[in-house]
């Protein structure tokens, strides 16, 4: 004959079996009944028991002529879903604040530069992928210069829009092939994901590829203050586009971002495939800010032929020096550069003594 098993015995084989009480029943020879009143006697002594095996909707249903123990929740209890969430919010809290001014460290001497790249739209037909090229190379052959990309490196066709790979001759997958290719000629500062690079969803293919690749990349916005080696501070930021617009001026949608938002040496945007500049000083810090938007390598483009947008591009990119041995409140500390192999020469003449 078994022995009685001891209320520990029943509180050990409960948690051993994830609170499945028809497992505890058969190993003690009982019914699940007898293992139900035991455990509530077990309560009543002051036993802590998990939740997950002492609920009232856990109680044997009794119908006519037969009894059934209900199924285990096909979900985590409650108490580990708040905690989960908690945790879950904590790290998006961290991510985020985190995210508002993201620091980078220079470890060069002397004046830098950064190659902005307008929107490459790798995969399009009418983008000049030679002169992509020839930027990402020249980035990579000239100390001091960084690469910076302000998003929709690829079509990336969705929806109603998927269509339009049939009016392209580089399929869906040739086309993460040639940002892959694309990404991998440089080292890059930042990248952002434009509009067409977040269609992707949360499976967003640029999002693994610069990850491999050790690349800064954030969806939309990247705010980063360059830390140089004198201790000089030098703010950008960065987005696809920036909210505002107006007829008479392109480059209203930085301005606002710089006069009303957050006072940043540098505000560049792309997305509209258009060129604009303003200068603007920062009363208070008395620094002097940029307002950029970069057009696209994209040069030939039908939508744009549909709609009659002019053409309002002066280069596919834009070239900023920063020179960081100069007072923080010098309007040359930045000067921006539409040809970058002029931008790249006047940071080969400031570089001179480093």
């Amino acid at each position: 004959m078994r022995a009685k098993a001891t209320d520990d015995q029943i509180l050990a084989a409960l948690q051993e079996a994830n609170g499945i009480r028809a497992k505890v029943a058969a190993k003690f020879g009982l019914n699940e009944r007898s293992l139900l009143m035991r455990i509530k006697k077990m309560k009543e002594k002051g036993y802590t028991i998990p939740d997950s095996t002492y609920q009232q909707g856990q109680q044997i249903v009794e119908k006519p002529g037969f009894s059934f123990t209900p199924l285990p929740d096909d979900d985590i209890p409650i108490e580990e879903l708040v905690a989960h969430r908690k945790k879950q919010f904590a790290q998006k809290q961290r991510h985020e604040e985190a995210s508002k001014l993201i620091p980078v460290r220079v470890t060069i001497d002397g004046p830098v530069g950064i190659l902005h790249f307008g929107d490459p739209h790798v995969d399009d037909d009418g983008t000049d992928i030679g002169l992509l090229e020839k930027h990402a190379l020249l980035v990579r052959n000239t100390k001091g210069l960084f690469a910076a990309n302000v998003g929709d490196s690829t079509n990336a066709w969705v929806g109603r829009l998927a269509r339009l790979y049939a009016e392209q001759s580089t399929s869906a997958a040739q086309a993460w092939k040639l940002a892959e290719w694309f990404l991998g000629l440089c080292p890059w500062l930042y990248m952002i994901g434009g509009n067409h690079d977040l269609w992707a969803g949360a499976g967003d293919p640029l999002k693994w590829i610069t990850k491999s690749q050790g690349t800064m990349y954030r969806p939309s916005e990247c705010r980063i203050q360059l830390q140089f080696p004198n201790d000089a501070r030098v703010r950008i930021n960065a987005r696809h586009d920036f909210s505002g617009s107006s007829i008479w001026n392109p480059a209203h949608g930085p301005m606002k971002a710089l006069t009303m938002g957050v006072r940043d040496h540098v505000a560049v945007a792309g997305h509209k495939h258009e060129s604009a500049y303003a200068v603007l000083k920062d009363p208070d810090s008395g620094i002097t800010m940029h307002a950029c938007k970069v057009a696209s390598y994209k040069t030939y483009d039908r939508y744009s032929k549909e709609r009659g947008f002019r053409d309002m591009t002066l280069s596919p990119c834009a070239v900023t020096i920063i020179d960081p041995y100069l007072p923080p409140e010098h309007p040359d500390l930045v000067k921006v550069f539409w040809d970058p192999d002029e931008g790249v020469d006047f940071l080969k003449f400031k570089r001179r003594k480093f």
